[in-house]
């Protein structure tokens, strides 16, 4: 007799794709839709999608996310790596980049439906993508995606003597205006990306060192805070590990041994609006990663 051949097992978002797209009953429908929502959202700094597109394979191998939000691609749209990343497993690809700098993508599992790419800044920078996703259920507020990369603000923390400092700061300001205004905004939304902004002081290595570094200046942190209230946005991270533990997602290349010497800072994050806040069931940032050869700066961020 032959042997039973077993096929490999299907995340929840492939479950709930394939519950969908067949010819189910109503009743049928809800069952499979209330058994398997759930979804693993990745975000990372990837820095150089072609780079680092075997890193990308590997981490899609071990961490099985559904949806993978990535920043700063530094890749034109005509050079996207789009039949590899099908090869990884992820189908539906958004993307919104240029050559060289910023850029961002979504991968994912299930069915997205690219809604906007908007330039905060009017500078024809690649900083936003945002995208529906296909849950199944049919609403008036159906989940949305955003992805962002905001502008690092250079060194010297000071919009006179740095015009990158500046755009930072108008990009921030520009950004909460937007979700203050309706927009065609949700009540289901996710924000994630590299902020360029450690706002709290165990989210730095040292508070005080570091309150006129740039990433950790208070005026970001009240620009950032200011974009957390335009929406009521919930802190994914800082619910699964709350003040004062220290929470870090990115190292700098420059420290010999980033692991000894811990000068991290959180500079990526997940936030989601209230009505999504009680859903969310764990964090993880996979430091390990920041390690791997050929690393990015940044640790991916899984919830």
């Amino acid at each position: 007799m032959a042997k039973r051949q077993h096929s490999p097992a299907l995340s929840a978002a492939q479950r709930r794709a394939r519950c969908f797209a067949a010819e189910l009953p109503v009743r049928q429908k809800k069952e499979c839709d209330r058994k398997i929502m759930k979804i693993k959202l990745a975000t990372w700094n990837i820095n150089s999608v072609r780079l680092r597109i075997n890193s990308l394979a590997q981490f899609a191998a071990d961490q099985s996310p559904d949806i993978i939000a990535l920043q700063e691609t530094k890749c034109a749209n005509e050079h996207f790596p789009l039949e590899q990343i099908k090869e990884i497993g992820y189908e539906h690809i958004a993307f919104h980049g240029q050559k060289s700098y910023h850029g961002v993508a979504i991968l994912s599992r299930i069915p997205i439906e690219t809604i906007g790419q908007h330039d905060f800044n009017a500078s024809n920078d690649t900083r936003h993508l945002a995208v529906r996703v296909n849950t199944g259920r049919k609403s008036k507020h159906p989940l949305l995606l955003h992805n962002f990369y905001i502008p690092a603000g250079g060194d010297i923390p000071d919009r006179d003597q740095n015009v990158k400092f500046g755009q930072k700061l108008d990009f921030l300001t520009n950004l909460t205006s937007w979700f203050e205004e309706d927009n065609g905004h949700s009540d289901n939304m996710i924000m994630v990306g590299d902020f360029n902004i450690a706002p709290l002081e165990s989210d730095v290595w040292s508070h005080k060192q570091l309150l006129k570094v740039v990433s950790h200046t208070p005026i970001e942190v009240e620009h950032l805070s200011k974009l957390q209230n335009s929406k009521n946005w919930h802190d994914v991270m800082r619910a699964f590990t709350p003040e004062p533990e220290p929470l870090y997602t990115w190292w700098s290349y420059r420290a010999k041994d980033w692991k000894k010497s811990n000068r991290g800072r959180r500079l990526d994050h997940i936030w989601v609006t209230p009505k999504l806040a009680k859903k969310a069931k764990s964090m993880e940032v996979i430091t390990e990663m920041r390690s791997w050869e050929k690393a990015s700066d940044h640790a991916p961020v899984i919830a």
